[in-house]
């Protein structure tokens, strides 16, 4: 009996430890075969995956970022006139050889005046100020003295005794033609009649000077105010007199001039004087006319030299004349040797990147303006404007940005910096 017990354990702790084996055998396999299978695909797997994936997303993005980045640069209505943008066709411009030239502005003699009194008189109404304009013959003044009074009442008188004499004169002369009278008698009245001709021609003249109405003073209508007259048309430079002042024959009492015929007179050196001739164009500005350049013609050259300096006056008619022109105004400019005309630029519409040179080329869409560079090889400069060569043929009419260029080229390399970010 002990026996069979003992033969029963045996035989089922053998059963228990076989069927353990068994199992461990197969947790084992089970977990080698799982992880090793499950883990290899699965990261083989995702790290293909995510591989692939970035290569999309960058090939994606960067085609994209290359189709949508160009050289441009746009700005809104706002931003275009807040920064004072100016945009125009190019132009063509004198950007020929020159000689630099200064000078002033002046009327010739035969158009100032200077307006003074016949006979020392007293001023008693004045009728102008300075800067008036005035017409020739216009009354400028009245004076009073009673020397002016009796010349023309001496005129009126001697007048008369003209008349008489020239009667006179004309019944001797029948009567002595008819041998009624005798050539003494004939020869006495012709020698008072011609010496009061002449007295009364002295006196007209001056009273024509003075302005005076010989017709009236024919008719015993004397004036006691004289006028003084404008003897040429033009503006009033200055008013030397005052009510009640005694002016002299030589007193200066008006200066006129007139400004239609203002020119340039400048200065050229010794040394330049062989490339100066008449006909040639002066481009040169005033203070008076901001912005502006006028436009004069050589018309006379001097032949004598100024000492200090060693110089003479070229004189130039201005062709486009503007503004407030006063004898006296200081002027400079260029006087044109070679008269050629180049496609030009304002300096600030052309900017420089490394060693090329951009302008930009404007175009507005609804409230919005685009800039896109062009490359341009740029010549001379002069007076804050730049000579152009262009690379390519452009449209005539193309508008262009003529300022501003150096921020338009600092926003477009901006936009591109941030783009290869």
């Amino acid at each position: 009996m002990k026996n069979y017990i003992l033969i029963l354990v045996c035989a089922l702790s053998m059963s228990l430890i076989t069927s353990c084996g068994s199992n461990n055998s197969h947790d084992g396999h089970n977990h080698n075969s799982h992880e090793g299978h499950d883990h290899g695909d699965h990261e083989g797997h995702n790290h293909e995956d995510k591989e692939h994936n970035h290569e999309d997303h960058e090939g994606h993005d960067h085609g994209e970022s290359e189709e949508e980045h160009e050289e441009e640069v746009h700005l809104s209505q706002l931003q275009f006139n807040s920064l004072g943008f100016e945009v125009n066709s190019l132009s063509k411009r004198n950007m020929s050889s020159y000689i630099s030239v200064n000078g002033h502005l002046e009327v010739s003699p035969q158009y100032e005046a200077s307006v003074t009194a016949v006979l020392g008189s007293n001023v008693v109404g004045i009728n102008v100020i300075e800067g008036d304009q005035v017409s020739k013959g216009q009354v400028l003044a009245y004076v009073s003295h009673p020397n002016l009074i009796k010349l023309q009442t001496d005129y009126v008188s001697l007048w008369n005794d003209f008349n008489y004499l020239e009667t006179e004169y004309n019944r001797q002369k029948e009567l002595y033609d008819e041998k009624i009278t005798s050539g003494k008698v004939f020869q006495k009245i012709s020698a008072e009649y011609n010496s009061t001709k002449g007295n009364v021609g002295g006196l007209e003249a001056q009273l024509k000077l003075m302005g005076i109405n010989l017709d009236q003073l024919k008719k015993s209508v004397i004036n006691e105010r004289v006028p003084i007259i404008a003897p040429i048309a033009g503006f009033i430079k200055g008013v030397e007199i005052k009510i009640g002042q005694y002016v002299e024959p030589q007193t200066e009492l008006f200066e006129i001039v007139n400004l239609d015929h203002i020119h340039s007179d400048f200065m050229v050196f010794e040394k330049d004087m062989h490339k100066v001739k008449k006909g040639q164009k002066v481009i040169f500005s005033t203070e008076s006319i901001k912005g502006k350049e006028l436009e004069g013609i050589v018309f006379s050259i001097g032949k004598s030299f100024e000492e200090n300096p060693k110089a003479v006056h070229i004189h130039a008619e201005i062709e486009n004349k503007e503004g407030l022109l006063i004898p006296g105004m200081y002027v400079s400019g260029k006087l044109i040797v070679n008269d050629e005309f180049s496609l030009s630029i304002p300096s600030g519409g052309v900017v420089r990147e490394n060693d090329k040179y951009f302008i930009f080329i404007a175009e507005q869409s609804g409230s919005e303006w685009e800039f896109k560079p062009i490359e341009v090889a740029v010549g001379l400069e002069d007076n804050g404007w730049t000579e152009l060569k262009l690379l390519k043929e452009l449209d005539e009419n193309q508008m262009f940005a003529l300022n501003n260029a150096y921020y338009l080229m600092a926003e477009m390399k901006k936009g591109e910096a941030e783009h290869s970010h």
